[in-house]
């Protein structure tokens, strides 16, 4: 077979069972045609950005079955569906490495077929920035306010391990792989186009490693800062190193 007949097979492959049911063959036109493609690289980009709307909606579908878990106080599905969150903010985050074997020559290539476009316009990632507030006020009211704690008491003055902690810490952790993201979207970003640079809509990197250090739920933050403080304040800042003592 020559180049033309694989390129053929590949955007029209036979339909099965199992390729109707997925409704593939609509799947596989979602891209540009491949003798229209800008380089070999453009099908890999639209691809990657392609698959990570999806994965963005299926953890926006899931989180909004969190929000409601949240307000029941069912402790097992929110720890549950917060670990298939998890899992698909590592693979977004994984997926950047693939943009990583364009050349900046070939990123440039693509980039003129965007038009006015930039990651930034994403509405995947418009919804997930739009959830955190609401995941908060249905944590605060159950986990919080209906059981009469505060943060410090979950954490520290009244920790138990209990439903609110691992509750807060499925929270939190989605934080933290949401801003490695970021921050990995960021030097792909450096890499590719180059820090000095503007973005497609004129505005500074900084602004997206500003973005990269935002935090949804501050709070949970906020009060490792107040614990190690706390906790600090009875033996001081700079404690006696232990291998005086040993000599001693």
């Amino acid at each position: 077979m020559n180049r033309e007949d694989y390129h053929a097979m590949i955007e029209t492959p036979k339909m099965l069972d199992y390729g109707v049911y997925l409704d593939v063959e609509k799947l596989l036109d979602c891209q540009k045609p491949l003798k229209e493609m800008a380089n070999a690289d453009e099908l890999q980009f639209q691809i990657v950005h392609q698959v990570e709307e999806l994965w963005m909606k299926l953890m926006a579908y899931t989180l909004v079955d969190v929000m409601d878990y949240l307000k029941e106080g069912n402790t097992n599905r929110v720890v549950t569906l917060m670990g298939r969150v998890h899992r698909l903010m590592r693979l977004m985050t994984a997926q950047l490495d693939v943009l990583e074997t364009m050349s900046p020559r070939e990123y440039q290539e693509i980039r003129l077929q965007l038009g006015n476009g930039s990651g930034q316009e994403s509405p995947g990632f418009a919804t997930l920035l739009r959830m955190p507030r609401d995941l908060w006020e249905a944590y605060k009211a159950t986990y919080l306010d209906g059981k009469g704690l505060t943060v410090e008491d979950v954490y520290n003055g009244k920790y138990d391990h209990g439903d609110s902690y691992v509750t807060g810490e499925a929270l939190i952790e989605f934080d933290e792989l949401f801003q490695k993201f970021r921050a990995m979207h960021v030097y792909l970003i450096h890499r590719s186009i180059g820090l000095g640079s503007k973005s497609l809509k004129g505005r500074p990197v900084s602004l997206l490693e500003a973005g990269a250090k935002h935090r949804f739920f501050p709070e949970l933050w906020d009060v490792r800062c107040d614990m190690t403080d706390a906790w600090g304040s009875s033996y001081g800042v700079v404690r006696d190193a232990i291998h005086d003592k040993k000599k001693a």
